[in-house]
């Protein structure tokens, strides 16, 4: 072999490995950003299943509320409305902000709840109370999840280099779960 095959043989491999190392980290970032991908996904999934176990049980509460307080209409409107919203949001966004709605009107139902000895005194409406209160926890932690896993991918997707693969193949930054600012005030109960 002689010395310029041997110059042109090194070349080829040098441009090889290059070639090899480029595709080894796209196809690691590209992957990296499926998983975070599905990772958000299934996170969404998880808190969209405590969103309708929400969903399913308000109907009972409020019946049981109604029979107490019949003149609490408006109240019961609010939640009917806002659980409507809930049934028809398709996209994340709209999904977080129907929820963020039937929180603030299931505050003022529990309120109004406030109002009325018996009822918090009925069984049927303690098991309610209970159950609804168990999926509003269970909500508060699968919306961390979320909003955790967003995070991570959100700051894969804006970093350098991964950006411009990100960019490439048309992964595009996630929505937080966030509490409106009108959530954030601390309810007051008056007796």
């Amino acid at each position: 072999m002689t010395q310029s095959q041997k110059k042109l043989l090194i070349v080829f491999g040098v441009i090889a490995f290059v070639i090899l190392s480029v595709f080894l980290y796209v196809k690691g970032s590209y992957n990296s950003l499926v998983s975070l991908d599905e990772g958000v996904k299934a996170a969404w999934a998880q808190v969209e299943n405590q969103l309708k176990r929400r969903y399913d049980l308000i109907p009972n509460y409020i019946e049981t509320v109604k029979g107490y307080a019949k003149h609490e209409k408006e109240v019961f409107l609010k939640v009917t409305e806002a659980r409507s919203k809930v049934g028809g949001a398709t996209t994340i966004k709209d999904k977080i902000e129907a929820n963020n709605q039937m929180t603030s009107a299931l505050s003022r139902l529990l309120l109004v709840v406030e109002r009325y000895p018996d009822l918090k005194a009925n069984a049927n409406f303690i098991r309610l109370q209970d159950e609804l209160a168990g999926t509003e926890n269970r909500i508060a932690v699968e919306r961390r999840r979320f909003n955790e896993i967003v995070k991570i991918y959100n700051i894969k997707v804006r970093r350098f280099p991964t950006n411009v693969m990100a960019g490439m193949f048309g992964f595009e930054k996630a929505t937080f779960f966030q509490t409106p600012e009108a959530e954030k005030e601390v309810p007051k109960v008056k007796f």
